[in-house]
């Protein structure tokens, strides 16, 4: 009731036939670009995540220059 070599074999054939080698060939490939796509942007979120200083100070500057230029406006106002 198992499935023997002879099967295997008879589905990889008709599988190479439908697909093609080159077809196969190209997909493998493609989920091996996404892989290395998928781990170069994990690397990039830790970089990210091991450095918060840098994105506080970021939040910080912005928040300096809007307050920097509401007192400009109200020292021309009056």
């Amino acid at each position: 009731m198992g499935i023997s070599v002879w099967q295997i074999l008879i589905i990889a054939v008709i599988v190479i036939l439908l697909f093609g080698r080159g077809k196969i060939s190209d997909l493998m490939g493609d989920v091996a670009k996404g892989i290395k796509s998928f781990k170069k942007g994990m690397a990039e979120d830790d970089t990210v995540a091991s450095d918060p200083e840098a994105a506080k100070t970021i939040d910080h500057q912005a928040a300096d220059t809007v307050a920097a230029e509401k007192a400009e406006d109200k020292t021309k106002a009056s």
